[in-house]
């Protein structure tokens, strides 16, 4: 019999809320801030947190221990957004637990109203957060691919959740047909030309909420498994010190840019547009620890999306 856990996103909001006001000392403005939600949302969750008794002497419960980790995080990187979810047992990566958060984190996005257009990048991590969303009405926002979603044979890339996100929310989302990575500088340069291709890299670099995934060097990563890449070049990243991937461009263990042959083939957002961009990260797992920690150090993220296991991991 497989078990099912009833997850309860106003619940778990209402407790990181109280948490992060009486515990952390927040004020409810800078809740919510930290929650992403509007300050009338913000004092309504403390209020409920105080009717349902879970504001004591001490805070009870799995929530109160990730929001702990949260605020350690959030210090420690200085994030504006970190979400800690509770570990659900999973073997490998937890992408069910970093889907159903995920998917709430762009929901909330999207019902906010504050993003015109919101970037998107691909792999199994995020992949699970479309697939875990409910239909929802996105309005006028638009959605549009940070990066190439082709594999080297210019086959479907099987992560890409674009026309996914498109029919759960029934908006606008715009995708370049080319892929990840060129197979020379020169086939990148032609790439970028062909018609379509430069508004919609326009697009994605002004996209003000960019949520993304973040990738290992190893040979099991989505982008040699999926055809994207072949292992001997990331070989070559992984001989240059390259540790973690963020929109296919690699860092090493300190956050620092490794610079490759690779490079100068990427099809995503330049790293300047990242720099300038509110980025959102969903990532965790065992075999994600040292990935996410250089992209952390990187000091481009400014959220993380992660699991208990890996933010004790993380901080330690």
């Amino acid at each position: 019999m497989i078990k099912t856990v009833k997850y309860d996103e106003e619940l778990s909001l209402s407790t990181r809320a109280a948490w992060l006001h009486y515990g952390g000392g927040l004020s409810q403005t800078d809740v919510a801030k930290r929650l992403g939600v509007t300050k009338i949302k913000a004092h309504r969750l403390i209020n409920r947190a105080n009717q349902d008794g879970i504001v004591k002497v001490s805070f009870d419960g799995k929530i109160a221990e990730c929001a702990a980790l949260e605020m350690q995080l959030s210090n420690l990187h200085r994030l504006s957004y970190c979400e800690v979810v509770p570990d659900l047992d999973e073997v490998g990566l937890p992408l069910r637990a970093l889907g159903i958060a995920g998917a709430h984190f762009l929901s909330r996005e999207i019902e906010g109203g504050a993003n015109d257009v919101i970037g998107v990048g691909n792999g199994r991590t995020l992949a699970s957060c479309v697939r875990e969303m409910r239909r929802i009405n996105a309005g006028d926002i638009k959605f549009v691919s940070l990066l190439g979603g082709l594999t080297r044979n210019f086959a479907a890339n099987p992560h890409d959740v674009m026309h996914k996100l498109a029919e759960k929310t029934g908006a606008e989302a715009y995708f370049m047909p080319v892929p990840f990575f060129a197979n020379t500088a020169n086939d990148r340069n032609v790439m970028l030309q062909q018609r379509g291709v430069p508004e919609v890299n326009k697009m994605a670099a002004a996209a003000s909420l960019k949520f993304v995934g973040i990738g290992t060097v190893e040979m099991t990563a989505m982008t040699v498994t999926a055809g994207v890449l072949p292992q001997s070049a990331m070989q070559e990243v992984r001989d240059q010190g390259g540790v973690g991937e963020l929109i296919g461009h690699f860092f090493d263990e300190r956050g620092a840019l490794v610079q490759t042959e690779l490079s100068d083939r990427t099809l995503s957002v330049h790293l300047e547009a990242l720099k300038t961009s509110r980025i959102v990260a969903v990532g965790g797992g065992d075999e994600k620890i040292r990935a996410i920690g250089s992209i952390l150090r990187s000091g481009l993220l400014d959220g993380l999306v992660t699991d208990e296991r890996t933010a004790k991991a993380l901080i330690n």
